[in-house]
């Protein structure tokens, strides 16, 4: 269950660390936190393309080869993310203090009016952010959203190498079928509840004002160098004066 005091006692040892203290998708956390963590994940909208471009072009070959089961090309990356349909899908993100996307879900619903209560899921985390468990947060977080829309059945295509994401699946309680190189697990989802509805509220404004607070202290941090800057160009200045 969402613990709300401990996200703010995570942002408040987050206002108080030093400016030049290592970014959050550079380091490896402690295991033992990494469970007990509060992770935001907010939901992306058209905002937030370039962002979603950015994290996928940066996959080397073989991560892209797991996440979309081919070698996809920078071309076919750029057509994948401009053909995002916002309006139909959901998409769900992890950002670091820089506001880099580290981590993305896609939960795609189903255009077959045969399947209207399917979706799929498919989750990519960049190399610096493994291991921490965001690939299961954004499963959880999709499972929790595909479940108050109605969602029955929730299928993920993945190769069957891919086992960090049949992991995922098959912890959830997904049934796993691996056809050759190819798999396929489906996850049936109890219906939502009144707990779903209001968990998932909560959360979504807790990632949307996690979000806001990282881009003030991008911003007022980007001010102060700013400041410094012109600051040491007018000492040059006097400097140079009056040498």
């Amino acid at each position: 269950m969402f613990d709300p005091l401990q996200w703010l006692r995570s942002l408040v040892a987050g206002a108080r660390a030093r400016p030049e203290a290592v970014d959050v998708a550079s380091t490896q956390p402690p295991a033992s936190s990494a469970a007990g963590a509060v992770v935001p994940i907010r939901s992306m909208g058209p905002g937030h393309l370039r962002r979603i471009e950015a994290h996928l072009l940066a996959l080397d070959p073989r991560d892209r080869y797991l996440r979309f089961g081919y070698p996809a090309t920078d071309e076919q990356i750029r057509r994948y993310v401009a053909s995002l349909n916002f309006d139909r899908d959901e998409l769900f993100g992890i950002f670091n203090r820089r506001l880099e996307l580290i981590a993305m879900a896609h939960l795609a619903f189903a255009m077959d009016a045969t399947c209207s209560s399917c979706a799929e899921f498919g989750v990519s985390v960049a190399k610096s952010a493994r291991g921490r468990g965001y690939g299961s947060r954004l499963f959880e977080r999709a499972v929790m959203h595909a479940r108050n829309e109605g969602v029955k059945l929730l299928f993920i295509h993945a190769l069957s190498e891919n086992t960090a994401m049949l992991k995922i699946a098959r912890n959830a309680g997904a049934i796993v079928e691996r056809d050759g190189p190819e798999s396929e697990a489906h996850l049936r989802l109890p219906p939502a509840d009144f707990d779903s509805r209001v968990t998932e509220l909560i959360r979504e404004q807790v990632a949307v004002t996690d979000y806001h607070l990282k881009a003030q202290a991008r911003q007022f941090w980007g001010a102060l160098a700013l400041l410094q800057e012109i600051r040491q160009g007018v000492r040059d200045s006097r400097d140079r004066v009056r040498g």
